[in-house]
């Protein structure tokens, strides 16, 4: 019977919370926009680390925001090796979290819906 907050899960949290500390002081707020990390999700055998991050910001394009994340993404590994007691660290991957553009999307087209079987009665 596996453990219901396994390693995997611990390591994913470690992770989620140092890597916000870590942009946070990389990419400031005031030039990049506000960054998020959703979710950080590690694979089975602890390699990689997929990384979703939200961007709120007007200023920066999302998609080089990315880009360069990427860039430093061993930058990121590196400090989180300096502080994760385990063997490895995970490879870090940043992708782009869609969710909420996608709950957006969702709760219009039920808003226009709602609206039409309003106006329709």
């Amino acid at each position: 019977m596996p453990k219901e907050f396994g390693r995997n899960q611990r390591i994913s949290q470690f992770v989620k919370e140092e890597l916000a500390v870590l942009i946070q002081k990389k990419f400031p707020m005031q030039h990049y926009g506000m960054i998020t990390v959703s979710e950080v999700d590690v694979s089975p055998d602890l390699k990689n680390a997929k990384v979703y991050i939200t961007i709120f910001a007007e200023k920066f394009p999302t998609t080089e925001l990315i880009k360069q994340l990427n860039e430093e993404a061993g930058y990121f590994r590196h400090e989180i090796s300096s502080i994760m007691t385990s063997k490895g660290v995970p490879a870090i991957r940043f992708v782009y979290d869609e969710s909420i553009e996608r709950a957006d999307r969702l709760g219009s087209i039920i808003d226009s819906v709602s609206d039409k079987n309003n106006s329709s009665e």
